[in-house]
């Protein structure tokens, strides 16, 4: 059997070490359009190659994607974050799980996966061919035939075809697999930081806020967790969690929207108060600058102050109910206005692709064209950061291996 893996990297590389598992005789030949193989996973986490998320429950696990969670959480009782860590584990590469659940390889490098994943395909006779990308794909009777960009390679027929070729940032890279017959879910970017160019908190670049509640002001996409000005705006877990669940809404509306800050993390506007007031009960001498609540960085808390019209020598015990509301408002309704995005490092993930509808979930192969299958970002299926992307591109590369 002939099987061509069209895209080299993470998905494309587990579902061809996974193909010559279920079938030791095949013949494997991955198609890298680029020059660099598993170039997004040298880049992963900084360079240390977030492998997966070690979630407790596949309910957890499926939550943490935007698009794709449905078929997914079908998916992950094939083969889930669990079943990740023990596959790394068990060729040899030790993994280091941290408190927030990311997983790495216990070296803190990229190259450990790279090179295992290079040294196996050697091994397995998997054919890399590097700098060719195909153009078009054919079906003849039971067969597909591949055509190549540029002709250097003439037209080749394969009898298994798994497209792994990642996020494209623009529709017109998914045409070939639309002409398919493949229903395609125009792509936008997801992940994501926010500008906030008309914003005088970027003037507080460094400034780091462990628990907040963001929103996009006027509808209910939210996201939690830690946040960091910039100079340009805001990012950090929570931001680039938003931009994930909002990355269609916001692209819509042209990157141009009120983000909404609980500072606090706390969604009982009355507990805020309720706390504030147990300051002033306990510390009315002490002046506002000095006292801070909910152990909100120094920067931030004088900022919030001045933005608040408070004076600097202004006591907690002097500013009565009514700056206890203001406070309290000011520390869960803080709005600011988004215009633009940042790319968040050199990480690229799209939101969009070959819709699932066009896909048999069960065995990742296509209802449109018998022997072909997909894996990973191609499909429009995406997470949020944490390991949770590598982790979708692991389980549909696993199915698809099985060529069912």
């Amino acid at each position: 059997m002939k099987v061509a893996v069209i895209g080299g990297g993470a998905a494309g590389f587990f579902a061809a070490l996974g193909v010559k598992k279920n079938y030791p005789d095949s013949e494997v030949t991955i198609f890298e359009r680029g020059q660099t193989p598993l170039a997004k996973v040298r880049i992963s986490g900084g360079g240390r190659c977030n492998l997966t998320n070690n979630c407790p429950t596949i309910k957890e696990l499926s939550a943490a994607y935007p698009r794709g969670a449905k078929m997914l959480k079908k998916a992950f009782g094939t083969f889930n974050n669990i079943d990740t860590i023990k596959w790394f584990q068990s060729r040899g590469i030790p993994l280091l799980i941290e408190d927030d659940g990311r997983v790495f390889p216990a070296s803190e490098t990229s190259e450990t996966v790279i090179d295992y994943f290079l040294r196996q395909a050697k091994r397995l006779e998997i054919a890399l061919i590097l700098g060719e990308e195909v153009k078009n794909i054919t079906l003849l009777n039971d067969k597909l035939e591949l055509e190549f960009v540029g002709g250097r390679i003439p037209p080749t027929t394969f009898d298994k075809v798994i497209v792994t070729t990642g996020g494209s940032p623009k529709r017109e890279g998914l045409v070939w697999l639309e002409k398919l017959g493949h229903k395609i879910v125009d792509p936008v970017p997801s992940l994501f930081t926010l500008r906030l160019p008309a914003e005088r908190i970027t003037k507080l670049t460094g400034v780091a806020v462990d628990n907040t509640l963001v929103s996009i002001q006027g509808t209910n996409i939210e996201a939690e967790g830690s946040l960091l000005i910039t100079h340009w705006g805001m990012s950090g877990p929570a931001i680039l969690k938003l931009s994930s669940f909002g990355a269609r809404l916001l692209s819509e509306k042209d990157y141009e929207v009120n983000l909404r800050l609980n500072w606090v993390g706390v969604r009982n506007n009355d507990l805020v108060v309720k706390t504030l007031q147990d300051i002033i009960d306990e510390h009315s001498n002490k002046l506002l600058l000095n006292f801070r609540p909910y152990s909100l960085p120094e920067r931030l808390w004088h900022y919030l102050l001045k933005k608040s019209d408070f004076p600097a020598n202004k006591k907690w015990g002097e500013i009565g109910k009514k700056g206890i509301n203001k406070i309290a408002n000011i520390l869960t309704n803080d709005i600011y206005s988004v215009k633009g995005t940042a790319n968040f490092k050199e990480e690229f993930v799209t939101c969009g692709g070959v819709s699932l509808e066009s896909v048999d979930s069960k065995t990742m192969q296509s209802k449109a064209c018998p022997n072909l299958y997909f894996a990973g970002e191609v499909l429009d299926i995406d997470g949020i950061t944490g390991g949770y992307n590598f982790q979708a591109a692991w389980t549909t590369g696993y199915i698809a291996s099985q060529l069912k």
